[in-house]
């Protein structure tokens, strides 16, 4: 199977199409292979335009709306980020061919370790699998230029935001209704963070972060 040509079609009728012009983020759309992170029962599938679930509670996204929510964060060269929830670690592979290094964090040890030989496999040395609490983030590690949310989240635990650099930028799905969510982009002034919302989209649920239901008599 010719992965390769496969990739390029992709990136031509799913990911450009959708106002993804960055050449960064193209370019790590086209050298990336996607073919890898996924399942290799899947891997015929790799490049279709569909969800794949990776493991328990991850999948990859779309690649036009992870093309759409990285082209908003704006990745820079000399960028330190974080994925969260990094799953086989597709985005944060494609985040490390954009930003100077990458640590992708996941809660499972089985998990970081075939995230860690797929960095290998790929040659992605800016890339570093690590295991930890999600929701705690990676605070003795940051902080961070871009943090990349892999999933629908209800909440955004204010660790996240508080391991933002000066102009960091946090990008995250926060569910607004039934499987629908809002993509945002959090930016840190100071100790002020605002967002703004830049597209819909339903990309997988990250599992854990679901609102606490309030107690009604």
């Amino acid at each position: 199977m010719d992965f390769a040509n496969l990739r390029q079609v992709m990136v031509d009728s799913q990911v450009r199409v959708n106002d993804v012009t960055s050449p960064e983020v193209v370019g790590a759309f086209s050298n990336v292979p996607r073919e890898v992170f996924v399942p290799k029962g899947m891997r015929a599938c790799a490049y279709a335009e569909l969800e794949i679930e990776t493991s328990e509670g991850r999948a990859m996204w779309l690649p036009r709306d992870l093309g759409k929510l990285l082209r908003a964060l704006e990745p820079e060269a000399s960028d330190v980020s974080l994925v969260i929830g990094a799953g086989a670690g597709y985005g944060a592979a494609l985040l490390g061919y954009v930003t100077e290094a990458v640590i992708a964090l996941e809660d499972d040890e089985a998990l970081v370790d075939a995230m860690a030989e797929r960095f290998a496999e790929i040659g992605m040395d800016e890339a570093v699998a690590v295991q930890g609490d999600l929701a705690k983030g990676l605070a003795d590690q940051g902080p961070f230029d871009v943090i990349f949310v892999a999933g629908m989240v209800e909440t955004v635990p204010q660790a996240w935001l508080d391991q933002l650099s000066e102009g960091g930028r946090l990008g995250v799905v926060v569910a607004t209704g039934r499987s629908v969510g809002a993509a945002r982009v959090y930016k840190r002034a100071g100790d002020t963070f605002s967002y703004r919302e830049v597209f819909e989209c339903c990309p997988p649920v990250l599992p854990g972060f679901e609102q606490k239901s309030e107690f009604v008599f």
